[in-house]
């Protein structure tokens, strides 16, 4: 494996590299779930290492060598299984004159075409103000809006995009007695909050019921933005236009609907190590692989806090693959 260090642990295995290489060297269909963000084309550069996505050429260029990452992924997955990807549409400036490259549905199409089902798209909702002050973005200024109405764009939304491996799923991801916890933002009604621990018939528990009418819809309007793993210390010269966590909701969410406790969950750009961390903190299994060394160690940091904060699930296996 092409790799400069790694931790291997019976909850977690963690490594240091390019993921390409380190994918080949797992067994096929070791992999329960895998969820993860993507590079983003052309938008963001996360280092000068020339195995990055992110330093590709062109458009063109970064999805012949994202193509590679998702028939491993696709190989590693179990039939019937799950895929969750999380991207955004990609402007091609901010000045009020430039257009969005629909990278999700190239993202969609590349998947396809790689062998997975395209199954739900759901939408995060942004705070249109925080983006502006975060970004800069002068297509959402009100001052743009006084000037030419036109040139004014929106906060756009990030997806998370889910594939299926074909087959069958022979494991089910059940939930006999529903959801037993929401990740999310919007108080439950009291009349709701009563049913919670509901062993009774699942068609009364309420508690249950409305958690999932949050997650079944497309729009995930009660995400928490900032609840996101400590990454500022992970900066370094060669990325501060960008580093920014996937939101631990979006990310248990995930985990919930389409994993059972002590499955594995693979995310192959770690980044800060949030998934990895969501995983273990729900009782899952984790493998991340990071190739820049500043978010590997401070993945390393946050994933020694899930250790610590969270109660071991009684059945584990060995991560070594």
């Amino acid at each position: 494996m092409d790799m400069t260090t790694q931790d291997v642990t019976e909850q977690y295995a963690i490594y240091q590299g390019d993921c390409i290489p380190i994918m080949k060297s797992f067994p096929d269909a070791c992999i329960h779930l895998s969820i993860y963000s993507p590079p983003f084309a052309g938008l963001y550069v996360y280092s000068s290492d020339e195995r990055d996505l992110s330093n590709s050429l062109n458009h063109n260029e970064f999805f012949q060598h994202y193509e590679y990452v998702i028939r491993e992924i696709h190989r590693l997955t179990l039939p019937g299984r799950m895929s969750a990807v999380h991207c955004m549409d990609i402007p091609t400036g901010n000045t009020g004159l430039d257009h969005l490259t629909d990278f999700p549905g190239d993202v969609i199409r590349l998947h396809q075409r790689c062998g997975f089902q395209y199954v739900a798209r759901y939408h995060v909702w942004k705070e249109p103000l925080t983006v502006r002050n975060r970004t800069m973005t002068k297509s959402l200024s009100h001052k743009m809006l006084t000037i030419d109405s036109t040139r004014c764009s929106i906060a756009n939304a990030d997806y998370l995009l889910i594939f299926r491996r074909s087959g069958q799923n022979m494991i089910p991801v059940a939930h006999p007695k529903g959801l037993t916890s929401y990740a999310g933002a919007r108080p439950m009604p009291t009349s709701h909050a009563e049913f919670e621990g509901w062993d009774g018939s699942q068609l009364e528990n309420k508690f249950s019921h409305w958690i999932w009418q949050r997650y079944a819809s497309a729009f995930w309007d009660d995400v928490r933005l900032d609840r996101v793993l400590p990454h500022r210390a992970a900066r370094d010269e060669e990325d501060e236009r960008h580093c920014h966590p996937l939101q631990l909701d979006v990310i248990e969410r995930a985990l919930t609907l389409w994993s059972n406790p002590v499955e594995t969950v693979l995310t192959p750009f770690m980044g800060v190590g949030s998934e990895v961390y969501g995983a273990l903190t729900l009782g899952r299994k984790a493998i991340g692989i990071e190739l820049k060394v500043s978010y590997y160690q401070q993945a390393m940091c946050n994933i020694k806090e899930a250790i610590y904060n969270q109660t071991a699930p009684k059945e584990q296996c060995s991560m070594e693959l």
